[in-house]
C-alpha cells in the first residue's frame, strides 16, 4: 500500500482475531506496530481501553503515531432481559468508552504532528437489529455516529473512518457458536462463509493509506453481502 511504510501504527486488541491478523499485515507493509492488550505479554502495552488514565498512561509511553486500529472489542450472547449492569458497563466501556478514549489520546498527538488516520472496528451489528447482542449493537452504533463526528471536528488533518464487519472466523466467533451455527450463518450469507481476519486487515492498511487520502467519515461494510438485502428480496422477490 502507497505511504505506509515506516508509519507508526497503534493497534488495540492487537493480540487474536482481526487484531492480531491486522498487527501482522502492517508489519508486513513495513510499519512500527504498537499492541494495545488487556492481557500482558512480550511486546505488548498493557491497556484496558476502558479506563482512561490506563489510556492515557499507554500513549505517553507511545508517543507519536499515525495510525490508530481502535478494535478492542468485547461481546457475549445473552437475551437482553439477562444483561446486568457489569456486562453492561464491560461492553459499552470496552467497544464505544474505550475507542473514544483512544481516539482522543492519538488526535492529541496526531494534530500537532499535522496529520494521521482513526479506524474503529465497527460491526454490521450497528445498522441492523440482531437478538441477544443489545449492548454489544448498541456500542457499535455509538461508535457509527463517533466516526462521523469526530471526522468532522478533526478535519482536515486527522482522518475518521469505521469498518463494519459482518461475520468473521474469529476466535470470539468460535467461542460463542457452535459449528452448526456457524454453518447456518453462512447458509444465508451470499458469498457462503465467514470473512478471515486477513481481509479484514486488508481493508485497514487501504483506508490507512495514502491512496485513500479521501475517506474521511466514511463506514464501510464488508459483510459478504448480508446486509444488501431483506426478506422482501429472497429467491423469488416481491411477490413470488
Amino acid at each position: 500500500m502507497k505511504g505506509l511504510a515506516g508509519k507508526r501504527v497503534v493497534v488495540t486488541g492487537g493480540t487474536s482475531g482481526i487484531g492480531a491478523a491486522t498487527v501482522r499485515r502492517f508489519r508486513d507493509e513495513g510499519c512500527d506496530v504498537v499492541i494495545l492488550a488487556r492481557t500482558p505479554a512480550p511486546g505488548v502495552v498493557r491497556c484496558d481501553v476502558s479506563d482512561r488514565a490506563e489510556v492515557e498512561a499507554a500513549f505517553a509511553e507511545i508517543g507519536a503515531l499515525d495510525v490508530l486500529i481502535a478494535n478492542a472489542g468485547v461481546s457475549t450472547r445473552n437475551p437482553a432481559a439477562g444483561i446486568d449492569p457489569a456486562q453492561w458497563d464491560q461492553v459499552i466501556g470496552t467497544n464505544l468508552s474505550g475507542a473514544f478514549w483512544t481516539a482522543q489520546a492519538a488526535a492529541a498527538r496526531m494534530i500537532p504532528a499535522g496529520g494521521g488516520s482513526i479506524l474503529f472496528t465497527a460491526s454490521t451489528n450497528a445498522l441492523v437489529g440482531y437478538r441477544y447482542y443489545a449492548d454489544y449493537n448498541a456500542s457499535k452504533a455509538g461508535l457509527v455516529a463517533l466516526t462521523r463526528s469526530l471526522a468532522l471536528e478533526w478535519a482536515p488533518t486527522v482522518r475518521v473512518n469505521a469498518v463494519c464487519p459482518g461475520y468473521v472466523l474469529t476466535p470470539m466467533q468460535e467461542a460463542e457458536y457452535t459449528p452448526e451455527m456457524l454453518a447456518q450463518v453462512n447458509a444465508r450469507i451470499p458469498l457462503g462463509r465467514h470473512a478471515t481476519p486477513e481481509e479484514l486487515a486488508g481493508l485497514f492498511a487501504y483506508l490507512a493509506c495514502d491512496e485513500a487520502a479521501y475517506f474521511t467519515g466514511s463506514v464501510i461494510v464488508m459483510d459478504g453481502g448480508e446486509t444488501a438485502g431483506s426478506v422482501v428480496s429472497g429467491p423469488g422477490g416481491p411477490g413470488a
